[in-house]
């Protein structure tokens, strides 16, 4: 007999080991069946279980559970990042607090100690995987360092390099001041700060008194410019242009130039242009082959290109210097406030400064060509479609991408520098010598490039080289293409365009098939979750509170597509208590006796209740199947939900409490057969969304060993009677509407009415007269009259597939007391239609507002106007009484 409450935490503890020590989990690659492959996206080595990996995860194990249950040979590719910066971040922070620094270690120690903190406390999130009851291949799990990734990721590089598609340039890059490295513009974060305008005249050489105006954000950069840029078509420079001006403090001539850069509507129209620290100039002066002289060091501090007194000032302290400089030459015109944009590194926090360097480049240009042109052709679809308009956007005006990273954690570039500056890209020391000693004739001493890759490099290479590339193995073979890749917008950039281009290059394929894109997990307010508001959800705590299934079932049925989800601990709550129902309701079958009977055949069943339940069983699978295979993930919890909760808890089990305590033998077994049937179909469809409590429900309810191995069930031959079932679906309804009245017209519950049916066909008095005492008993009825006519006047009506039928319910009712109420609603919910209607139709209001204001807005007007509608037709019921 299964325990009387629901415990979670004992069958989490219970069931995950005899999955992964079944089998359950591993791919076949001897299988005959079709392969099923999704690569895990490989967390942080660094990272813990957050709310946004719940959703991911669960909807991804939820589809290998799905096809592993549909005969497919599945692999879910498991892993994790060795993500450099965060991980060489952590590390550093431990020798810190030792006061240690890793350049006293030297690089080799630093990187045993880094690996020795992978070793005792990375990857905690693999564990915690585990907890949210991920199924995936764990003995194939990989690291992006790990040797065979590290060759990959080698080779790669070499090959790139030969073709010409990795080069070494000196750009400007997003440098890191505090982590001293150069970071992709993906990870720059804008923050909005307020600033300052200062205004700086700068006199123009032959002509006394005469002064160009610059505005500047940033005075700092002044000792770095080069020209002074002004519109073609402004006529108030026309005349300038081609003429020099004297860098105040440095005394550098430098030229006004004409750019179609400079807006003329913007500020005094002129703007001072530094290549070599800021990137729209840096353009300008590619253009116009200016020198780009770089004033700052690593660490943003001035250098030897500047004067003397300014050397070693950071920038900040030089800034202030500059402008009471430029004040007392009587050169400092304006100051104005300016609120605006300043880039900040995404893990250090700080600005960061444009600075000109030499890097590793890709050019993603050229890779990103097939990569378009793939997904246009449908061989990658993106789910929802509207992302793929994302993908084009930003692979249409992608730029070279920077893969080099001033750090030490990481794959160090397979480049080694001979003492010219000669570079010999090879996939081996040995080869870089054997290299240098043709070109130079002779021995020569060799430098390694101390640099290492971004972490997405390695990435990139995800779906072919953890499955063993650039060997040619089996599993490359038999599980390249993937599936689906599930994941967040939020790196469609950062990974999944450049698996794209990878994969079509090295593979000569796509990576994926299917691209589906999950939203966001916000709060029950719509916020964004974050500590400092303090309204993180944590998803281990949830699982402590709730159990795994909850969290689970919650987060696949708000994952809606395009629709982030708005997460409260009340809905967690609510699924909590369907896994409870569910186990109450077997325990109900247990205390009547049920039994599995696998000889039962759903075909030969003679109570219309019981064909009526197969009939909604078949259905419901159906839905939950085809939703499944179209990620609909939140319709498919729903159907399984609606069907489990609604229709076999509420309905069918009341509807046959009397069959069961009846003396129709036949007709108990039969039901008890068929309350079984159900309930197996129930558990095998909900094991994917649910796992745990399914898994003990099915065994202690003997329909089998494991159920993560039970294949679906489609009920394809399966074909109960239709017109008995149509005749429960009729009654239900009936007693639905019935309900629904009594609601309306605020009837007491205990208080029975009775129920007048007006010309009713053969067939409807026939499901009235087979199925009379369970309607009464649900719809709360003394009797049931059917008439031809009039309906009484004292009756409230309603009307179920063209049937007219009445309640009387006068004598229940305060009539006169119950239509105040209704006015009363009625005149609260139509000023508030009102009030509302008035904002959606103001402009300014349209224009300023938050689209997610408006939108909460009109669902508001929506579900105000639907009331109305409720209560007008309740009012005209109501007055019918009198009429």
């Amino acid at each position: 007999m299964l325990d009387k409450f629901y415990n979670p935490k004992i069958l989490e503890e219970k069931y995950y080991k005899n999955w992964e020590d079944s089998g359950a989990f591993s791919a076949n690659l001897n299988s005959d069946s079709e392969p099923y492959t999704i690569m895990m996206p490989p967390p942080n080595v660094t990272g813990s279980l957050h709310m946004g990996h719940g959703l991911t995860f669960t909807l991804q194990d939820l589809l290998i559970r799905f096809f592993r249950k549909k005969g497919r040979d599945c692999l879910w590719q498991p892993g994790m990042d060795h993500a450099g910066i965060a991980t060489q971040m952590v590390v550093e922070r431990q020798l810190a607090e030792n006061n240690l620094d890793r350049r006293e270690l030297g690089r080799e120690e630093f990187l045993k100690k880094v690996w020795n903190w992978k070793t005792e406390s990375g990857g905690i999130i693999m564990k915690q995987l585990r907890a949210l009851g991920a199924s995936a291949d764990w003995e194939r799990e990989r690291f992006t360092m790990d040797e065979g990734l590290s060759q990959a990721v080698t080779r790669v590089f070499v090959r790139l390099y030969n073709d010409g598609l990795i080069y070494r340039d000196k750009r400007l890059v997003n440098w890191d001041p505090k982590l001293l490295t150069a970071i992709s513009d993906l990870e720059v974060q804008q923050v909005e700060v307020n600033g300052k305008l200062w205004h700086f005249d700068y006199p123009i050489k032959g002509q006394e008194n005469r002064s160009i105006t610059v505005a500047t954000t940033r005075p700092e950069t002044m000792l770095g410019d080069t020209a002074v840029a002004v519109n073609p078509n402004d006529i108030r420079y026309k005349n300038l242009i081609g003429s020099l001006v004297v860098l105040p403090i440095i005394g550098r001539e430098i030229p006004i130039i004409a750019d179609d850069y400079s807006d003329m509507e913007k500020g005094s129209g002129a703007v001072k242009i530094t290549p070599a620290h800021d990137f729209n100039d840096f353009d300008v002066g590619q253009r116009h082959n200016l020198e780009a002289i770089n004033i700052f060091d690593e660490h943003a501090k001035l250098n030897e290109n500047v004067p003397n007194e300014y050397r070693g000032l950071g920038r900040y302290e030089a800034r202030e210097k500059i402008i009471l400089t430029m004040d007392n030459l009587g050169l400092l015109s304006k100051v104005e406030t300016n609120v605006h944009f300043v880039p900040h590194g995404d893990r250090s926090n700080v600005p960061l400064e444009p600075w000109l360097t030499d890097q590793w480049y890709c050019d993603a240009k050229t890779l990103a060509k097939p990569a378009i042109k793939a997904v246009k052709d449908g061989k990658t679809q993106f789910v929802p479609r509207n992302w793929e308009n994302t993908y084009f956007e930003w692979m249409n005006n992608i730029q070279p991408w920077c893969i080099s990273r001033q750090l030490w954690w990481g794959h160090q570039i397979p480049a080694w520098f001979g003492p010219d500056g000669e570079i010999f890209v090879t996939e081996t020391e040995n080869e870089a010598y054997q290299q240098a000693l043709s070109h130079y004739g002779k021995e020569v001493s060799l430098k390694r490039d101390e640099d290492v890759l971004d972490t997405w490099f390695s990435s990139a290479l995800w779906p072919f080289s953890t499955i063993g590339w650039p060997e040619k193995t089996g599993e490359l073979k038999r599980y390249y293409p993937g599936d689906v890749l599930v994941t967040g917008f939020d790196i469609i950039f950062f990974w999944v365009a450049r698996m794209m281009m990878m994969g079509l290059h090295f593979m000569k394929d796509v990576p994926f098939q299917t691209v589906y894109i999950h939203a966001l997990v916000r709060d029950e307010k719509g916020q964004k979750m974050s500590k400092s508001k303090g309204n993180v959800l944590d998803p281990l705590e949830l699982i402590e509170r709730y159990g795994t299934d909850a969290l689970r079932f919650t987060l696949t049925a708000m994952a809606a597509q395009g629709r982030d989800l708005k997460l409260s601990e009340s809905r967690i709550e609510g699924y909590r208590n369907f896994a409870t129902k569910l186990w109450n309701a077997s325990r109900y079958t247990e205390l009547n006796n049920c039994r599995y009977d696998p000889e039962f055949d759903p075909n030969n069943c003679r109570l219309a209740i019981n064909n009526w339940i197969i009939f909604e069983l078949k259905n419901a699978v159906s839905k939950v199947d085809s939703n499944i295979q179209n990620y609909r993930f939140n319709d498919a919890a729903n159907a399984i939900y609606n069907f489990s909760w609604a229709t076999f808890c509420d309905w069918y089990i009341e509807f046959t409490k009397p069959i069961l305590a009846g003396e129709d033998t036949d007709a108990v077994n039969e039901t008890k057969a068929t309350t079984m049937f159900i309930l197996k179909g129930i558990l095998n469809s909900l094991n994917p969304i649910m796992p745990y409590i399914t898994e003990e429900l099915w065994f202690r309810l003997g329909f089998g060993t494991l159920l993560i191995k039970e294949a679906w069930t489609p009920f394809n031959d399966v074909e109960p009677d239709i017109l008995a079932a149509k005749e429960i679906e009729w009654v239900v309804s009936l007693i639905s509407e019935i309900r629904s009245l009594r609601s309306e017209a605020s009837v007491p519950s205990k208080s029975k009415t009775n129920l007048i049916l007006k010309d009713a066909e053969n067939n409807h008095q026939n499901y009235l007269t087979n199925n009379n005492n369970i309607i009464c008993k649900l719809a709360n009825l003394d009797e049931i009259d059917v008439i031809t006519g009039s309906l009484p006047k004292e009756t409230i009506q309603g009307v179920i597939e063209g049937v007219s039928f009445g309640l009387s319910i006068v004598s229940k009712i305060d009539v006169e007391k119950e239509r105040v109420r209704l006015d009363r609603e009625l005149k609260k919910v139509s000023e508030d239609i009102e009030k509302v209607n008035k904002k959606l139709t103001n402009e300014k209001f349209v224009q300023r507002a938050p689209e997610k204001v408006i939108l909460e807005n009109r669902k508001r007007l929506l579900n105000a106007e639907d009331k109305k509608s409720k209560l007008e037709m309740a009012m005209s019921r109501l007055n019918a009484t009198d009429s």
